[in-house]
């Protein structure tokens, strides 16, 4: 009887636990339910918040991409500080007046000549054209090309004379040519006093040699023109010829590669000059940093180009001489007065030239103290 009992005690035992563990297993379901029930509704509304966030958004974007013109500017190096430095100074004034400029070349894969991404904003029929030009016939038919289609063209720092462009953008290349040759009669008489010590001991006086670096391609009359205010400085402040002697080394500027071989092959012939002169930046960062390779820091006195960060860095360490600092963002300013004073008026004035300052070892803090003030 006891047996039976025990027996019967363990069966409703077991049959409990099955409907604890049914129960259980019920209330896990639930719980799962109601937990993809509320996820599913949080995933719903925080997704409709952020759909109705991004068409907001996309809504303002639409809005402000609204504009009145599109420019396009056309360098020959759209990556360098120099030509970035410029196209900022053109965008923020555009700006300021609902119109859009597009750095051509920098959102189109592949490198591309000037002549190239011309045809490209010709054939887009842009409102306006800014561009880095030179005396090359193909250059000066695809400006008078853009004219006669009736987008006017700015010359941008390299000018194209037989073209109908509507101005010109550039520098006083004489007046960098005169700060050169002032730089130049520095050193010279720096050296004269080592000189004199030297004529003493060898009974003659040394010869300064001067290298101008001169792009193998270009046409650009700008260099001649600073080469010219060089020579005339030089004479203005009665350095004789016997104290110095200037020569054109060309540089080959297919690619930057091709720069820095042909700078280093300066160094490898038995004369290297005393004074190296460079008319861009790319030849400047190139020149100091061939100076450091072959361990001529204070040998090679160079005269650089712009004031990207590390020439300056390079003034400060006396690897540079001194460097000409261009005003780019005001080049990139008068790019867009040029082309609004056209629409607006329909004419404008011919030629715009941008501020330079030179920088040295004297000036090199109080410049760097500046920039950071302005910042």
């Amino acid at each position: 009887m006891s047996c039976s009992f025990l027996s019967a005690k363990i069966q409703f035992m077991g049959t409990q636990d099955k409907a604890e563990k049914a129960a259980e297993k019920l209330n896990n379901q639930k719980y799962l339910l109601l937990t993809t029930v509320l996820f599913t509704l949080a995933t719903l509304v925080v997704g409709a918040l952020v759909f109705r966030y991004y068409m907001a958004d996309l809504g303002k974007t639409q809005e402000v991409t609204e504009y009145d013109k599109y420019y396009v500017m056309i360098t020959d190096n759209y990556k360098s500080d120099f030509w970035q430095s410029v196209y900022k100074g053109a965008f923020d004034a555009a700006k300021d007046q609902n119109i859009y400029v597009d750095l051509l070349g920098q959102n189109i894969g592949g490198d591309y000549t000037c002549e190239q991404l011309m045809k490209v904003a010709i054939a887009s029929q842009v409102d306006g054209i800014i561009v880095f030009a030179n005396e090359n016939t193909e250059i000066t038919d695809l400006i008078n090309e853009a004219v006669e289609k009736g987008i006017p063209v700015i010359t941008l720092y390299g000018d194209s004379t037989n073209s109908k462009r509507l101005s010109f953008v550039g520098v006083g290349s004489y007046n960098i040519g005169r700060e050169y040759g002032r730089q130049i009669f520095n050193i010279i008489k720096e050296k004269r006093r080592e000189d004199f010590i030297e004529s003493e001991k060898m009974g003659h006086r040394k010869t300064m040699q001067i290298a101008v670096l001169v792009n193998t391609d270009s046409q650009d009359s700008g260099q001649n023109i600073i080469i010219s205010g060089l020579q005339e400085t030089l004479e203005q402040e009665n350095a004789t010829n016997s104290e110095f002697s200037i020569s054109i080394v060309p540089i080959d500027n297919t690619n930057a590669f091709s720069v820095e071989e042909s700078i280093r092959d300066i160094f490898l012939n038995e004369s290297i000059p005393d004074v190296i002169v460079c008319l861009n930046e790319l030849n400047t960062v190139c020149a100091y940093q061939a100076v450091v390779d072959f361990n001529k820091v204070g040998d090679v006195n160079i005269l650089g180009y712009y004031n990207s960060e590390a020439i300056v860095s390079a003034i400060e360490k006396d690897v540079v001489y001194a460097t000409i600092s261009i005003d780019t963002q005001q080049m990139g300013q008068y790019c867009i007065e040029a082309l609004s004073d056209y629409y607006d008026y329909g004419n404008t004035s011919e030629y715009f030239t941008a501020d330079i300052t030179l920088i040295n070892k004297g000036n090199v803090a109080e410049y760097l103290q500046k920039e950071e003030t302005d910042e």
